[in-house]
């Protein structure tokens, strides 16, 4: 079960900041599923999330590419899974490797592959409150 928090965003630089915060909490094995309508800010979100781990890349979402490896404190494995076609597709590139290996998971439109998703994942939802600002739920494994 997740314990959920709600937080308020006015800017793209407070939702990096509440990205960066949460990276503080993660560690190894850690998944965090990213979810809300297109443009909602998931991709800032993860570049937050990379922020705070120490990732020296510049954070693209990988829509084309499905996954991009980053390194910081903690390896992320940062999937975009909004063009899959079937979740089963999933399968085909190791997705549970990725899940149960050595970093952590941010996954954008993780709603889409949902049978593949672990229990424990930490749950970011993300809604639309007006032109910049954002209602950000953050659901938090016990």
């Amino acid at each position: 079960m997740n314990c959920s928090n709600i937080y308020f965003s006015n800017s793209v630089e407070e939702t990096l900041a509440l990205g960066e915060k949460l990276a503080q909490r993660l560690k190894v094995g850690d998944v965090v599923a990213l979810n809300g309508d297109l443009g909602a800010g998931k991709t800032c979100f993860a570049q937050g999330i990379a922020r705070g781990l120490g990732v020296k890349d510049y954070v693209t979402s990988p829509t084309f590419t499905i996954m991009n490896v980053l390194e910081g404190r903690l390896k992320m494995y940062h999937f975009d899974v909004f063009r899959i076609d079937n979740p089963d597709e999933m399968e085909e590139i190791g997705f549970r490797e990725y899940v149960f290996g050595d970093g952590i998971c941010v996954i954008e439109w993780s709603d889409l592959i949902s049978k593949y998703m672990p229990d424990r994942v930490f749950d970011v939802r993300i809604f639309f409150c007006g032109q910049n600002a954002r209602r950000i739920e953050l659901g938090v494994p016990e």
